[in-house]
């Protein structure tokens, strides 16, 4: 039995694709691609499958990850990706199909990239440089056991803030993995409790998921 990663994007129309529909999507990629796929054993067998990290709804990746197993040792890695892309749905397709390496554990940040598009660049922007240099950026966060007030300015690295004609466009690590996941929606609630200025985030991307010592994950 081979144990396949699959990393995958997911963009233009898919984005709009939830978590849960997600699945029985790719549920029904395998069953066209006829691929051998492991299945689970006991009275409700189903094929094996998941997915690294959940992705919210309205957001673009290049690098969503896919775990299965496939039972025959002699189907070769390329064949595999060919006979997903085959079938998969619009937006979504195949990057690349490796043996797993490292244990889902291993995550512990995705990169994010997008626009913060305004009227007034200038003004968002001095207002972005603002929030970036208070020492704590506080927002309420759902949790298992409720509402939460988190600081996420110590979990979030900024990579770049440029200024466009229309647009604020940043690069950002953000936690994620099995104990603290964040996403850019948290960013934009702090900045907008802070600036007057109206903007909409939009060319929302995940662009890498990693492990603790910036390593792409594998």
């Amino acid at each position: 039995m081979q144990r396949v990663r699959a990393i995958f994007e997911k963009k233009g129309r898919a984005k709009y694709i939830s978590h849960l529909d997600l699945n029985r999507c790719m549920l029904r990629t395998f069953r066209r691609s006829r691929l051998p796929i492991w299945y689970t054993e006991g009275f409700n067998p189903h094929p094996y499958y998941s997915f690294a990290l959940a992705l919210s709804l309205g957001f673009e990746s290049s690098c969503e990850i896919l775990d299965f197993n496939i039972t025959d040792d002699n189907m070769s890695m390329e064949e595999i990706r060919d006979k997903l892309n085959a079938v998969m749905p619009e937006g979504m397709s195949i990057v690349s199909v490796a043996e797993q390496k490292l244990k889902i554990t291993a995550i512990a940040k995705a990169e994010y990239s997008f626009s913060l598009v305004s009227d007034d660049v200038q003004g968002l922007y001095d207002a972005v440089q603002k929030l970036l240099a208070q020492p704590e950026i506080n927002i309420e966060k759902k949790t298992k056991k409720g509402i939460k007030t988190v600081d996420i300015k110590p979990d979030m690295e900024v990579l770049s803030c440029e200024k466009t004609d229309d647009s604020v466009d940043m690069r950002m690590y953000l936690p994620a993995g099995t104990q603290t996941n964040y996403n850019p929606t948290l960013f934009f609630e702090a900045l907008s409790r802070t600036t007057d200025v109206a903007f909409t985030p939009e060319k929302i991307l995940r662009t890498g998921i990693l492990c603790e010592n910036n390593e792409i994950f594998s």
